[in-house]
């Protein structure tokens, strides 16, 4: 999977914890993207069997894509709380930075910094 379409899924992971019927408007919305952008990157994920879409155009993670959208906001969180609390990097900054990072961290190096983070915090 590519780092747009992990945007995408760790987007969606967020709106429907907000509102549960959520449309391809509201990613669009939410990243400030065109719909016709939004609208090819959701055909993808469906493909993929990452999310599905309701009758009524609701987007819904299946558990597949679920999974990957958890897996991407958790790294996220622990690197922005890394960022944050122990190399005091101000909040805009690692929230960016991290953001840019959980896309590529290998599996190996997170669990690491996670192991690390449990220690001292």
């Amino acid at each position: 999977m590519y780092e747009s379409g992990e945007m995408y899924l760790e987007t969606i992971l967020l709106l429907t914890r907000e509102n549960a019927n959520i449309r391809s408007i509201d990613v669009a919305k939410e990243l400030d993207f065109s719909k016709s952008s939004v609208s090819r990157a959701i055909g993808l994920l469906k493909e993929d069997d990452y999310i599905s879409i309701s009758p009524e155009g609701f987007i819904e993670l299946t558990q597949k894509g679920l999974v990957k959208a958890e897996n991407i906001y958790d790294k996220h969180t622990l690197l922005a709380r890394f960022f944050k609390d122990v190399i005091k990097v101000s909040p805009k900054v690692a929230e960016e930075d991290a953001c840019k990072i959980e896309h590529f961290i290998s599996d190996e190096t997170f669990n690491c910094l996670k192991k690390y983070m449990d220690r001292i915090i």
